[in-house]
């Protein structure tokens, strides 16, 4: 099934704008065309597409994921060089999610801690807000 660019930005939630840069940029070389010059997007593209945003959202530059999709291109002789680059990638993506649990412990703690105080204050408050009561 062959999908319109538009079909592709609704499916991918990517602007038509990003999908013909990527285009121009290399990351999507078999992008074909209608007749009429209209790019016709394959389910293959789609697939594409998904792995572009995952390496981009994890991290990965433009240029590296070009260079990804190159060696893509050139069979399976780069096989092994395809899993090296994603064997590094994926040791960065696991050294900035052990960063970013660390930062998640800092927020929770402060969280906790403002949390406390703020309850502290606000009893305090109540506290001398009433008057005591005559006995």
């Amino acid at each position: 099934m062959d999908y319109s660019i538009k079909q592709i930005s609704e499916k991918t939630n990517l602007k038509a704008h990003v999908l013909r840069y990527y285009e121009k940029e290399g990351l999507l070389p078999c992008v074909t065309r209608s007749k009429s010059g209209i790019r016709r997007y394959s389910e293959d593209d789609l697939e594409w597409i998904g792995l572009i945003c995952c390496l981009k959202n994890t991290g990965m530059s433009i240029k590296q994921i070009k260079d990804f999709v190159e060696l893509s291109t050139q069979g399976d002789e780069t096989l092994k060089q395809r899993c090296t680059l994603l064997i590094e990638h994926k040791k960065n993506v696991e050294i900035q999610i052990t960063e970013m649990q660390k930062h998640l412990q800092k927020v929770t703690h402060k969280i906790e801690h403002f949390s406390a105080q703020y309850e502290e204050y606000t009893s305090h408050n109540l506290e001398s807000a009433c008057p005591e009561k005559v006995h």
